[in-house]
């Protein structure tokens, strides 16, 4: 029993279907099961743009558009300062990768700060909102 439950939780596929069952029999939140993704761009028409795509590939249920703000960083070398609009992008943490993989694709900045934090916690009917407007893989 104990060689099975290992071999379940070291593989990711059967770990997410046991979760995935776990979640389903007893109605609980599974922490992580969401994440909310930051993500920074020049200007909001660039920030609406790049919500309204991720939206339409429906890669999240929600994206809040944060409002202009500073932002100091080290570019090649040279310290930076700068103004940036912020998306706090809401998704199943399954969609992490892809959605990470098409920002970058129609991002203009060389290296946009694509990063992610798992929902721990949170309203149960919210985290389900979330869950049923975000296909499966």
């Amino acid at each position: 029993e104990v060689l099975a439950l290992l071999l379940l939780l070291t593989s990711p596929l059967l770990r997410g279907l046991a979760l995935q069952l776990h979640s389903a029999v007893t109605g609980s939140y599974i922490p992580g099961t969401h994440s909310i993704a930051f993500v920074n761009c020049l200007n909001e028409q660039i920030a609406r743009d790049i919500a309204r795509a991720i939206m339409d590939k429906k890669l999240a249920a929600y994206v809040n558009i944060l409002p202009k703000s500073s932002a100091l960083y080290f570019w090649k070398g040279e310290l930076e300062e700068s103004t940036e609009i912020l998306l706090l992008v809401k998704t199943r943490t399954s969609k992490i990768g892809e959605l990470s993989n098409y920002v970058r694709s129609i991002h203009p900045f060389e290296i946009p700060e694509i990063i992610s934090l798992p929902i721990e916690q949170g309203n149960p009917l919210y985290l389900k909102w979330i869950e049923e407007n975000v296909p499966r893989d």
